[in-house]
């Protein structure tokens, strides 16, 4: 009699597991449904341009998504990424345009790579900011990037008095010219954007994976108070996500400045709601607590 439960209770456990990966799966599940029924309507659709199109602008919320991500396995959120992409093309495109002025009558222009690495670096300074205030002020993450979101979009909008920065072009005895490869680039017939990507995706797992500061955001998501106990330095692991996120942030404002070769104050409005639905989307739920168990 005792053999007829547990023949009994097999077929339950399977089917329970294969409706666990289901769950799992319901992301991509739903991605190639969607595939299907626009290939069926349009059949231009699954085209090797159209594709690469959509590519370039998948990749522009990946960034976003990759960075909110580890934002929200510690718990918080950052709201403040859409106006970190408009402030840090106004940048960008400023100092291809005007460059520095010294006010000695001297102007220094830079070349694009210094010019991304000056772009970068505002984004992740602006990350700082809203980890100072988070960490050090003990402001709430969704009013501190709240207010983040405000300031960085005011100052991109007093940055150039609300009009666009036109013709990035830049200028060859300048030595400012190739903004446009972060945009419209192409190498081996994919955009540079979507190698950009590739290169960060794989950076950020490896890095979440492999990385002791990396295993430490799993550890402060799961559970903060027991995470500082064990001598993990939550305040420092804060700090790094919420730069992380303004970086990635930045790399968008330059992406999208470059391949439009304008920069506007407005752009990035709403792209912090694609950002935190991709990663919610794409399982960061799920994945905060599998680590956790």
């Amino acid at each position: 009699m005792t053999d007829i439960p547990a023949k009994a209770a097999a077929p339950s456990t399977s089917s329970g597991s294969m409706l666990l990966t289901l769950m799992k799966l319901r992301t991509f599940i739903a991605l190639i449904a969607v595939l299907v029924f626009f290939s069926i309507a349009a059949p231009n659709f699954l085209s090797a341009a159209n594709l690469i199109l959509m590519a370039k602008h998948v990749a522009l919320n990946a960034f976003l998504a990759i960075g909110m991500t580890f934002v929200i396995i510690t718990g918080g959120i950052d709201l403040s990424v859409g106006s970190i992409v408009g402030l840090c093309g106004m940048v960008a495109g400023y100092l291809v345009l005007n460059g520095i002025d010294l006010q000695i009558g001297y102007t220094i222009y830079f070349n694009v790579v210094e010019i991304a690495l000056i772009t970068l670096a505002v984004g992740i300074a602006i990350g700082a900011v809203n980890g100072l205030l988070i960490t050090r002020l003990n402001v709430a993450p969704f009013i501190a990037t709240l207010g983040t979101l405000y300031v960085a979009r005011g100052a991109a909008l007093l940055y150039s008095d609300g009009q666009t920065l036109p013709n990035l072009g830049g200028k060859e005895e300048l030595g400012n010219q190739g903004y446009a490869w972060f945009g419209s680039g192409t190498m081996l017939g994919l955009p540079s954007s979507v190698w950009m990507l590739v290169v960060v995706a794989l950076g950020a797992a490896y890095f979440a994976r492999f990385v002791p500061l990396g295993r430490h955001i799993f550890a402060v998501g799961g559970n903060e108070r027991a995470s500082r106990m064990s001598g993990i330095r939550v305040n420092r692991v804060k700090m790094f996500v919420y730069m992380f996120s303004g970086f990635c942030a930045a790399i968008v404002g330059l992406i999208i400045s470059s391949e439009l070769m304008a920069a506007h104050p407005a752009t990035g409005t709403n792209l912090e709601l694609n950002a935190i639905a991709a990663a919610v989307l794409g399982g960061t739920a799920d994945l905060v607590n599998v680590q956790a168990a």
